[in-house]
């Protein structure tokens, strides 16, 4: 059996330049540089290193905030890395921002020059601090606002939010230096230009950008390609504007989810998404557990009912999707990118799957549900196992499997318990290379006990254990917003340890970029490759 040829990804849409030395994108707002915190989302940097074995070695020159958008500039070569790092100390990398404030020009052009200090949040003008020089000049009115050129000459956090209102033009959107009410902070990195580290010829690199557009839909165009994935988060509750409102795209189809029945709004019309064929929407409220298929299953809000059963893409797979099952549609949209790390055998820099890649690996697939994560180990070339307490989902998933050409005879599929198998499979001597474990929060099997992820998921990778080879991969996910991340680090490691296991390598995986977090809405899904001794 042999990996089937998969179309290499092209670049996502963020990218505006790449050569051997130098990787350029247009970072969104709302996106991190990097990640601020172990456990937190990925910034555009970490995002970018683990998507590509070719970006592995990225280097972060200069920094965005988070609310800001615009050009950003990575080294690939050492080369690139002392070159540029030279060129921002020596000041010889000139840098234009176009930005947005409510109050009309006192003067046309002008340059301020001050020292800053940080002082809680914010930076604050001082005395004594470290030097701080811009150039400001007007460009016009649009739409009602005033547009503004800034051309920081040095690169100071914050320097352009903080002088902008020291002038008496706030910039639109930035609450912390007295900016009025907007979607989004409108400031944005617009052009950068530097001698290229190789051939030291001028290079200069620019972005557009449309402050009026929605960003949230911005934030995934930049790193979702339409043409290989249809089915993707739109908006992510209180971290996209919207508390306890959720909406995804499900090809030509809109699912939006809510506490209660769907609410008449302007903004969630077909008229604001072209292309799209019907919305639908499902309630949060119900207890699933004593609710049927019918009761739980989405409702059509506009336009005209989709099939019984279509057929989304993601990543270049294709899956089939309904909104006639009940409260699941057949794919868990927050495990595209591990389904992806699992496909392309590249989970993390420094971290393959396997040298060799899957070809002829054994793995296991638990909780396997529609099959999604053992279909992309396969187009991998991996001989897969599917085991689900479910027949239907089994059945689901095969059809997941032929419609990407796989042929079903080399690949196993078990209906029963996990705890009832594992030991079963350990008695017939079977081995996997992977096993990938990504349990519902609550699950009861027939004549069996019950699961809860918070309190069992230390018992199920003890149980799976017998069953991974030696430096064997384990994938251990969990959706339960109430263990927080370190808790279930703890768990996974002791669990580990009292299998009489060591890891040996480790790679924590938060929420994909269109599942963005906040302190108020934080993550519920969290995950770890290891490699296990």
């Amino acid at each position: 059996m042999h990996a089937l040829k998969m179309k290499v990804a092209d670049p996502p849409a963020c990218v505006l330049h790449e050569d051997e030395h130098i990787l350029a994108v247009d970072k969104p707002a709302g996106l991190n540089t990097h990640s601020p915190s172990p456990y937190a989302g990925e910034g555009i940097y970490d995002w970018l290193r683990n998507r590509e074995p070719r970006w592995a070695s990225l280097a972060i020159i200069h920094r965005l905030d988070k609310a800001t958008s615009g050009v950003m500039v990575f080294a690939k070569t050492k080369i690139a890395n002392a070159s540029l790092t030279r060129q921002f100390t020596d000041r010889k990398v000139q840098k234009s921002y176009v930005f947005l404030t409510g109050q009309p020009p006192k003067q046309r052009e002008f340059t301020v020059a001050c020292h800053l200090m940080r002082q809680g949040e914010k930076y604050v003008p001082v005395r004594r601090g470290e030097f701080a020089e811009t150039a400001f000049r007007y460009q016009g009115e649009h739409r009602g606002a005033h547009v503004w050129l800034a051309e920081p000459r040095t690169g100071r956090t914050h320097q352009i939010r903080v002088q902008a209102q020291m002038q008496g033009i706030s910039i639109l959107g930035d609450a912390l230096y007295g900016g009025r009410e907007f979607p989004r902070l409108c400031l944005h990195a617009w052009e950068i230009s530097f001698a290229h580290p190789a051939s030291g010829e001028n290079i200069s690199l620019r972005s557009e950008v449309d402050f009026f557009a929605n960003p949230a839909l911005l934030l995934r165009a930049a790193v979702i390609d339409p043409l290989a994935t249809s089915a993707y988060r739109l908006s992510n509750g209180a971290a996209d504007g919207l508390p306890h409102f959720y909406l995804d795209k499900w090809g030509l189809y809109l699912l939006s989810s809510r506490d209660g029945p769907p609410q008449p709004s302007p903004a969630l019309s077909l008229r604001r998404f072209p292309g799209i064929a019907a919305i639908y929407h499902k309630s949060l409220e119900r207890t699933l557990q004593k609710s049927s298929p019918a009761e739980t299953a989405p409702v059509l809000v506009e336009g005209e009912s989709a099939p019984d059963n279509f057929v989304i893409s993601e990543n270049g797979v294709r899956f089939e999707i309904s909104f006639r099952q009940g409260y699941s549609t057949g794919l868990f949209l927050d495990q595209r990118e591990n389904r992806r790390r699992l496909m392309r055998n590249y989970i993390a820099p420094g971290f393959e799957l396997f040298a060799d890649s899957l070809n002829e690996k054994e793995v296991l697939n638990c909780f396997a549900y529609t099959c999604g994560f053992s279909v992309c180990a396969a187009l991998g070339g991996a001989r897969t196992t599917s085991l689900d307490l479910s027949r239907k989902y089994l059945d689901w998933g095969k059809r997941n499997f032929m419609l990407n050409g796989i042929e079903l005879a080399a690949h196993g599929f078990i209906h029963g318990d996990v705890f009832d198998w594992a030991p079963r499979l350990a008695r017939k001597g079977r081995q996997f290379d992977a096993i990938l474990l990504d349990p519902p929060t609550f699950s009861h099997a027939k004549g069996g006990g019950a699961f809860q992820a918070e309190r069992d998921y230390g018992r199920l990778i003890t149980t799976m254990l017998p069953l991974l080879k030696t430096n064997g991969v384990l994938f251990a996910s969990c959706n339960a917003a109430k263990l927080s991340p370190e808790k279930f680090v703890h768990q996974v490691s002791a669990a580990l340890a009292c299998g009489g296991r060591r890891e040996v390598q480790r790679h924590y995986v938060p929420q994909p970029i269109d599942f963005p977090i906040t302190r108020e809405d934080p993550a519920y899904l969290k995950t770890i490759w290891l490699r296990v001794q």
